[in-house]
């Protein structure tokens, strides 16, 4: 493969190799098993999208899961590419390119060139247990923070009709992966106009 005039040799991952895999390969069913008993009554019943992500994962990058051919059609040399699990948060490999491609696209069509800010808004730890338990209720965080942010840039530009650019992402959980529901927004450094707004 050629990269700014430099050959670079592909070297397939060993997914198995990994710390995480081994943990999850070796723990998990077990982990299944006592949820109902050890962990439902604080933390509420198995979602679902949980045994979903963590079965995927363990097939991701295994050639016999599937693979695509790979050929240079310039040097004609070949290798095979495993299929990914294409998931985020739980795939490290997989979440990692989903942030870099995601990022490129965002830098490239989606923000004017302006300046941004990175703003975090959280909810106070007394109120995170009515989240975990109706989660229905998160669908509602990020429309709250957009509607913060458009108010305070508002009333510090002193502009009633001005558009925020904001781009949110919702995170479930905190640095110990404990649950803390929070918003992370990249956010303008000012306000969009369709026309001047009144002095």
């Amino acid at each position: 493969m050629l990269a700014d005039g430099y050959m670079q040799v592909y070297r397939a991952r060993n997914p198995k190799k990994s710390p995480l895999w081994q943990c999850v390969h070796r723990h998990y069913d077990e982990f299944e098993g006592v949820y109902p008993e050890q962990y439902q009554p604080r933390f509420g019943r198995l979602r679902p999208i949980i045994p979903e992500v963590v079965h995927k994962f363990l097939e991701c990058g295994d050639l016999a899961r599937g693979f695509a051919r790979i050929r240079c059609d310039h040097c004609e040399h070949e290798y095979l590419l495993a299929f990914s699990c294409k998931s985020r948060w739980f795939c490290p490999s997989c979440h990692q390119k989903n942030v870099q491609s995601s990022a490129r696209f965002i830098l490239d069509h989606v923000v004017a060139p302006v300046p941004h800010r990175h703003y975090v808004l959280a909810i106070p730890r007394m109120l995170r247990p009515y989240f975990q338990r109706h989660r229905r209720l998160l669908k509602r965080l990020c429309a709250l923070a957009h509607e913060s942010l458009t108010e305070y840039l508002r009333t510090a530009l002193d502009c009633s009709k001005g558009v925020p650019g904001i781009i949110m992402t919702l995170h479930t959980f905190g640095e110990y992966l404990d649950f803390h529901p929070h918003v992370h927004a990249l956010v303008a450094d000012g306000l969009f106009l369709r026309e001047a707004c009144p002095p």
